[in-house]
């Protein structure tokens, strides 16, 4: 069920020499010719993430209710927004990144998986720091309890879950080109179909099983209990994800297979 994946995963580690080297042209091509060079790489999360801070817990100082993890707007969204964002920016540019590689891949006899894993570590690179960076920034509220390094594994398992998302969409988009557009305005709405904006208690109770519907809903929901409460997140969060995961690495295997002898023509 998982051989061509599997296979396809052997290569990348065989080849992990290169793909450090493309990731890090990678990062470099995203601030190529700008002044402020690597600045710009986590400045705009950055910025996003202090307007939140900014606008709904200094200036509005908006809560949520008590059912809420915390009872801080701002500090509520940044939690998810900063996840949200790392998902996004991987999976949008592995989508495109075979399409991007279409003549290097008729001239050089490379696994097609080496482009898509190359965005995704480099959203990464870009976007765990930040989620590390608020580990000591939220331990306070709860006094650094041990729960917090659950961050760790949903970090690891989200690349995971990334690496699979890009790599498959990115094998669809191939295959037709509409699945750009069609993916671009399912991110866009993706959010609001998740606990990023508002807690899970605020979505109407017989409607919550579509929140699961979106992969990311799981790790959300763990980094606001490992961040915003010190605790460990619960066994159905850890089931849901690995679930997805489950179900993408058959789906991406499937892909691998079928599109083997023509995902070259394709590009």
């Amino acid at each position: 069920m998982f051989n061509a994946l599997r296979a396809e995963c052997g290569q990348l580690w065989r080849l992990r020499g290169l793909l450090r080297v493309l990731m890090r042209r990678e990062i470099g091509a995203r601030v190529a010719g700008s002044a402020g060079g690597l600045l710009w790489v986590w400045l705009p999360p950055l910025l996003t993430v202090a307007a939140y801070f900014l606008v709904f817990d200094v200036v509005f100082g908006m809560r949520l209710g008590a059912q809420a993890p915390t009872g801080r707007v701002g500090t509520y969204l940044i939690v998810g927004m900063l996840a949200w964002m790392a998902f996004v920016d991987a999976a949008q540019r592995g989508m495109g990144s075979l399409l991007e590689a279409g003549s290097l891949l008729h001239k050089n006899p490379l696994p097609p998986g080496l482009f898509p894993a190359r965005t995704v570590l480099a959203s990464g690179v870009v976007f765990a720091p930040l989620m590390l960076a608020l580990v000591p920034l939220y331990a306070g509220a709860h006094h650094f309890r041990p729960g917090v390094w659950a961050v760790l594994p949903l970090l690891a398992l989200q690349g995971v879950l990334s690496f699979l998302v890009a790599y498959l969409l990115a094998i669809l988009a191939a295959a037709l080109r509409d699945v750009v557009q069609v993916v671009g305005v399912l991110l866009s709405l993706g959010v609001f179909l998740s606990p990023v904006l508002f807690p899970v208690s605020l979505f109407p109770e017989h409607w919550r099983w579509l929140l699961w519907l979106n992969p990311m809903t799981a790790p959300i929901l763990g980094y606001q209990s490992a961040l915003l409460q010190g605790a460990w997140p619960g066994w159905t969060v850890w089931l849901a994800l690995l679930a997805w995961i489950a179900v993408l690495a058959v789906l991406l295997s499937q892909a691998l297979t079928r599109s083997r002898d023509q995902l070259v023509d394709w590009l």
